[in-house]
């Protein structure tokens, strides 16, 4: 297990404290804030450093979170630079820019994709041996380009996808149903956004097909129900945002459930964005398919049994997101 050091003055001496695991976070924007309090909560690492360009800001939420400590769990909590990273096990980033009016999505990517020509570098400088874990939209592109940038194995560069997006899927589906969402099982893959794919024909509850789980009970959830929901996890990022400005809780807990993963090397099965390795055939692009995930990184993608519809549903969102890649330098 790795371990990282820091040393501090007791008196006029310096004492040298160990923490179990490190994890940098680049971007402390509402996401990367969130995170970071969620990953405090969680009490998985020792260590957590925030570094952005706005030094004042991330000092301002490094004291708030600090003075959560003695509330929750040890940790050490500080802002720093990129010389930091050295000793991260985990990298997660979450800066680069919000879509301004008038602004096309290209123009976004293009954007990200600059300012992440600027971050990666600086990290590599100091630590090519962490996992990197991309949470900035839009994260498909990002997670392709920081891989290309950094010249690390994909398997170790990974984005969080549409872990968000399949935990959207079963809250709805708990809802409807009347059930603990955890104990629905049912994935969205594809592209984190409007191509995404629910894999209706692989739902279950408790290991039941949905139409067998409905035949059961005596119950029914007809295509339009299907459809409805399925919109209704497509358009909930829109709809939060209409609302509130901004998502960061929910996908800070699925940030939180992907390191979780590494440093306990789990090997969960998770929808998170990876390099397709030729599936469905598809090649040379990022997108969302379950896969485990543990102490280094991707450990293997699954290829899911999907139907027809949704295997040409599953082509159409990568051909999208290779048309954004095509427009861009990378």
């Amino acid at each position: 297990m790795t371990r990282s050091w820091r040393k501090r003055i007791c008196g006029d001496k310096f004492v040298t404290e160990q923490f179990t695991h490190k994890v940098a976070i680049v971007g402390s924007g509402k996401v990367g804030t969130t995170f970071a309090f969620a990953l405090q909560l969680n009490g998985l690492v020792g260590e957590i450093v925030l570094i952005d360009l706005d030094v004042q800001r991330t000092e301002g939420e490094v004291m708030d979170l600090n003075h959560a400590v003695p509330l929750t769990n040890p940790v050490h909590i500080y802002q720093g630079t990129y010389q930091d990273c050295a000793g991260a096990e985990v990298i997660v980033i979450a800066a680069g820019s919000a879509q301004r009016p008038q602004e096309t999505r290209l123009d976004l990517f293009r954007r990200n994709t600059a300012i992440f020509k600027q971050i990666i570098p600086q990290i590599i400088q100091y630590n090519t041996e962490a996992i990197f874990l991309i949470a900035t939209n839009p994260v498909d592109i990002l997670s392709y380009a920081a891989q290309r940038i950094s010249g690390l194995p994909a398997s170790r560069v990974i984005g969080s996808g549409t872990i968000l997006d399949t935990s959207r899927f079963r809250w709805l589906l708990g809802q409807y149903f009347s059930l603990d969402a955890r104990n629905v099982h049912a994935y969205i893959i594809g592209e984190h956004g409007d191509s995404e794919v629910a894999v209706w024909s692989l739902a279950n509850i408790a290991g039941m097909p949905l139409d067998q789980y409905c035949k059961s009970i005596g119950c029914s959830i007809p295509v339009e129900h299907r459809k409805n929901i399925s919109a209704q996890v497509r358009n909930a990022a829109y709809e939060i945002i209409s609302r509130k400005g901004a998502t960061f809780y929910a996908v800070a807990a699925g940030l939180v459930r992907i390191v979780e993963s590494i440093l306990r090397n789990q090997n969960s099965v998770l929808s998170v964005s990876n390099l397709v390795p030729g599936y469905y055939d598809i090649q040379d692009v990022y997108l969302s398919l379950p896969a485990a995930i543990g102490q280094h990184g991707i450990e293997h993608i699954l290829e899911l049994p999907l139907d027809e519809q949704e295997k040409n549903s599953l082509q159409h969102s990568a051909h999208i997101l290779h048309d954004i890649l095509d427009q861009l330098e990378i």
